[in-house]
């Protein structure tokens, strides 16, 4: 496998980065490659020439999407599409990732790949964009939606993951508050990129869902993540509504992992093991 990795300094790309090793043809993050330039794009992946085209670039920041209209789209919706087509000039496969805030979250069960995706933001919307111009492109694609993604290399803006974050805040005596009414299955970047390159191996195509095993809430993820830090600081539950946010969630969007494991593959470890092996 020859691979090109876009967004390469953020979670998931250096996750994928050190699992791909030598097989890592091209990798960058914005500043060496802005996939919102579709001249760019098309210029780098003609040079590079890779089998594979990895996008680990994403505009992340959910409530900020709900303003930053523009540059979500483009980061989330364009930038796919424009590694697409360049994937498709050149016959290699387009892996892109995606998220379970394409739902709603309205029904009780997991949602499978089959589900019609309703977005209650405009982060939601702008990745469900990005799924639809990839798998429009004409080329060979694997689009896979995930959930809760935390690891190394997490949002500079935001203060690294939402792992991170909680244990900063504990760390430096603030009180913590945290969402207890909204499920999900946080996801490990190195337990997924590995997930990703199985999932090449096996010659899967178009939709998949891959989530680390179980699920829980952001409290009760706050709560692992501190236990297993050795800290004993105590987490007020909180609803969603209190938070006030200017995005929209949903309350409930653990995601059907069937068809990952219908290609042979087994089931992502718990979470609750990928949150003790991050802080160890």
């Amino acid at each position: 496998m020859k691979a090109l990795v876009a967004g390469a300094s953020g979670q998931l790309g250096l996750a994928l980065v050190a699992q791909l090793g030598d097989r890592v043809a091209w990798s960058g993050g914005r500043t060496a490659l802005d996939v919102r330039d579709p001249a760019a794009v098309a210029h780098l992946v003609r040079e590079v020439r890779p089998d594979v085209v990895f996008n680990a670039s994403a505009y992340n920041n959910v409530d900020g999407a709900e303003t930053q209209i523009a540059e979500a789209m483009a980061v989330n919706a364009a930038g796919p599409g424009n590694l697409a087509r360049a994937a498709r000039d050149v016959g290699a496969l387009i892996v892109h990732v995606s998220t379970d805030y394409v739902f709603d979250g309205a029904q009780s069960q997991p949602y499978g790949e089959q589900d019609c995706p309703h977005p209650l933001g405009v982060y939601g919307t702008s990745k469900l964009a990005g799924e639809h111009l990839v798998r429009n492109s004409g080329a060979e694609h694997l689009v896979v939606r995930t959930s809760g993604l935390f690891g190394a290399g997490g949002s500079r803006i935001k203060g690294g993951s939402f792992v991170e974050r909680i244990l900063a805040r504990a760390r430096s005596g603030q009180a913590l508050k945290v969402v207890s009414d909204q499920a999900f299955s946080p996801t490990y970047a190195p337990d997924l990129a590995a997930a990703l390159l199985l999932l090449v191996e096996k010659h899967a195509r178009g939709l998949v869902h891959v989530t680390n095993s179980g699920s829980c809430t952001w409290h009760g993820l706050a709560v692992e993540a501190l236990r297993c830090a050795g800290l004993d600081t105590p987490v007020e539950e909180i609803h969603a509504r209190d938070l006030l946010s200017p995005a929209h969630r949903p309350p409930h969007s653990i995601l059907s992992k069937e068809r990952y494991e219908s290609f042979g593959l087994k089931a992502l470890r718990p979470w609750s093991d990928a949150v003790k092996e991050f802080l160890s």
